[in-house]
């Protein structure tokens, strides 16, 4: 079949970019999930990222493909932060962007996102963790703290199109499922906000629950970090698996929930998104660090993901670079894909396109209402 042809991406989840001009070293921390210096007499742009950086963002720099680290680096500061955002935003065909905003750090905001991708539209996701702290360290007392959270997530609701859990970091996704009783929440709240310091991160397994739960009934999406990420991260905890009992169990409230990023878990992931009507599953971030075999890892996603079920992110934090890469290699992954698909004639040409535009814009438009007054969604089933 010819060339497939794609809508403007909606890049469902995925943070800012920093604003300041970056050092090597600076640059090359974006480039890893690790905290710790690449290998002896290498650099991490010997990954499968850091190669995929080199093919595609070059040329946008008036580069040659494949350009060396340095000729890159180098350009990168002869241009100036600001005028690589708005090259490298403005190429990687993304449409709309659903922004996560708590990651603090010097970085673009939603608006400022959306100005240098060319005027697109951006949504904010609320971070549920993030919420909670700043909300621990103005209170005054637990009673405060409470009913400020549940205003806070009230209010979210009016302006954001979805929540987001990091859980998986915090503690782990192997939580009871119930929601907890309210007494519980008092007490847990009462510990935490006697013993920790301001700034300290939100890790009781009960509050994390609650700030599940409490985003849940909203019935806007909500997201969960699943699988890989940095070094904070206990792996085998990440697992999406875990979250069945919570995902048979938040079902009635109406809420859809997102498994973000999902590697190596990713089959798993589809296989929620399979059974459960309210699942939905992301290939944000694996893309891009799989690099050369996004392909293939795509294609394990769609084995059993329904294909009404799977949604296109970058994951991009930081380095506008990351929403180049991720959108390249998932356009190309997805359009070879389906055109061998179809070739073998597995697929049928005539729904092909349809089921690509599902996966690269129109799931997650539909999702988080983005095309509806209010971009608020509907229910989910």
């Amino acid at each position: 079949m010819p060339g497939l042809r794609l809508p403007p991406l909606v890049d469902q989840h995925c943070h800012g970019v920093a604003r300041g001009d970056l050092t090597d070293a600076a640059f090359e921390a974006w480039l890893t999930e690790s905290d710790a210096a690449a290998a002896p007499g290498t650099s991490f742009f010997d990954t499968q990222l850091g190669f995929a950086v080199r093919r595609w963002c070059p040329p946008l720099l008036d580069l040659e493909p494949h350009a060396p680290p340095r000729r890159y680096l180098d350009r990168r500061r002869e241009l100036g932060a600001a005028e690589v955002t708005r090259r490298l935003l403005g190429a990687a065909g993304i449409g709309a962007y659903v922004v996560d905003t708590g990651i603090p750090g010097d970085l673009t905001t939603p608006q400022e996102l959306a100005a240098a991708g060319g005027g697109v539209a951006c949504h904010e996701v609320v971070r549920l963790e993030s919420l909670a702290e700043g909300l621990a360290d103005r209170a005054d007392g637990t009673a405060a703290f409470l009913d400020a959270l549940d205003r806070a997530v009230a209010d979210a609701t009016r302006t954001a199109v979805g929540f987001k859990s990091l859980a998986a970091y915090r503690h782990g996704l192997d939580l009871p499922p119930e929601r907890p009783r309210p007494a519980e929440v008092r007490t847990a709240a009462d510990r935490w906000l006697v013993t920790r310091a301001p700034g300290d991160r939100l890790t009781d397994p009960v509050l994390l629950r609650h700030l599940l739960w409490s985003a849940a009934v909203t019935g806007l999406p909500l997201q969960i970090h699943t699988g890989f990420g940095d070094p904070d991260l206990r792996l085998h905890h990440s697992d999406p698996l875990l979250l069945t009992d919570f995902l048979r169990a938040v079902r009635p409230t109406g809420c859809a929930v997102v498994l973000l990023h999902c590697y190596p878990y990713h089959r798993g992931a589809a296989y929620l998104a399979a059974v459960f009507p309210h699942v939905y599953a992301d290939v944000g971030l694996t893309l891009a660090h799989t690099g050369a075999r996004a392909g293939a890892v795509l294609a394990e996603m769609l084995e059993l993901t329904p294909f009404g079920k799977l949604m296109f992110s970058t994951d991009g934090y930081g380095l506008a670079e990351l929403y180049v890469v991720g959108a390249e290699l998932f356009r190309g992954a997805l359009g070879g894909l389906v055109t061998e698909w179809v070739r073998e004639g597995s697929w049928p040409a005539a729904d092909a396109e349809r089921v690509a535009a599902l996966v690269a814009a129109d799931n997650a438009r539909r999702l988080y209402g983005l095309d509806a007054p209010g971009g608020h969604p509907g229910t989910t089933g």
